[in-house]
């Protein structure tokens, strides 16, 4: 057998296969199912944003382009605030994680959803392999009285989460061994069962499309790394005339802030924080906050994400 991040008291079953590649593909969950009492059917704006969400998968190279792909074509159909992505790599043996966030997080959360090792994301992936591979979602209340996942529990409940959705990609014929993992976190969550439903039928569909997508990002990124001259490129391209205090701002802009929050962290008025936002929307010709982030992202002239307390 080849080398995998494994689970062995996974149940003797095969996780089922969508075209391609192998995922957990039954909707129900711990706490929902889809059937006909539940209902949560999909409608045609439902398989027109599906279809667009596959299209603009296929143009999805870079980590930056991810990015926006989540918060466009996904956000439409998964809303959420968190995602951790993992995926396994052969030369540590283990699935690698990292979060994309469009609010701020506090560097516990930070790290409980970018470290595979942490209790949260190693609970949340035996679950699930418990659950016979399938879309689940997991409540946090019930979390607090657990060993280990009380504190994290405790973290998200107060940061306004109260479950994850949570889905992945293993091997063909060994659901044990996984490919791939994704965990979503709403601050707005489904309340009603045929939105729940909804969910889980959705998470199952789009999955595929993560992890391809996904996987696809992290063999692009990779073979970057490994050309040196293509990332200085990419630094040099920053002669756009973005100052180094505007580039601590679009640090802030990727973590969700806004013009007051990061205000208060540079120890500026949001007046000010306004009119270098501004500017930097002219010199990298962006729309948006999001545009802006994504264009430097492209460009290399962020570091890593910044870490706020909780």
């Amino acid at each position: 057998m080849d080398d995998m991040h494994t689970f062995p008291d996974c149940p003797p079953t095969l996780a089922a296969t969508p075209p391609l590649m192998s995922s957990g593909q039954a909707a129900a969950s711990e706490d929902f199912s889809r059937n006909d009492e539940t209902g949560g059917y999909l409608n045609g704006k439902h398989v027109e944003a599906i279809v667009r969400a596959a299209e603009t998968a296929l143009e999805v190279r870079r980590r930056y382009q991810f990015f926006v792909w989540t918060q466009s074509n996904l956000q439409a159909l998964l809303p959420h605030q968190l995602l951790a992505c993992g995926a396994y790599q052969r030369q540590r043996r283990e699935l690698q994680f990292e979060l994309f966030n469009n609010v701020a997080v506090s560097a516990e959360l930070q790290s409980s959803f970018s470290d595979g090792r942490s209790t949260l994301l190693q609970a949340l992936q035996q679950r699930w392999v418990a659950m016979r591979c399938k879309p689940l979602r997991v409540s946090l209340a019930p979390l607090l009285d657990e060993a280990g996942l009380s504190a994290i529990s405790h973290e998200l409940l107060g940061a306004g989460y109260t479950s994850l959705l949570v889905h992945g990609v293993s091997r063909p014929q060994r659901p044990a061994e996984l490919e791939s993992f994704f965990v979503l976190a709403q601050a707005v969550e489904a309340t009603s069962l045929e939105d729940q439903a909804r969910q889980s039928m959705l998470l199952e569909l789009l999955t595929p499309y993560l992890h391809g997508t996904w996987q696809r990002v992290q063999t692009v990124e990779r073979e970057l790394q490994e050309t040196p001259q293509a990332s200085k490129s990419a630094r040099q391209s920053g002669a756009c005339g973005i100052t180094e205090r505007e580039r601590e701002i679009l640090g802030w802009l990727r973590e969700g802030m806004s013009n007051l929050q990061i205000g208060v962290k540079l120890g500026i008025s949001a007046l000010t924080v306004k009119n270098h936002v501004q500017k930097i929307l002219r010199k990298l010709n962006a729309a948006n906050r999001a545009q802006a982030v994504a264009r430097a992202m492209s460009m290399n002239l962020l570091g890593p994400a910044h870490t706020t307390d909780a």
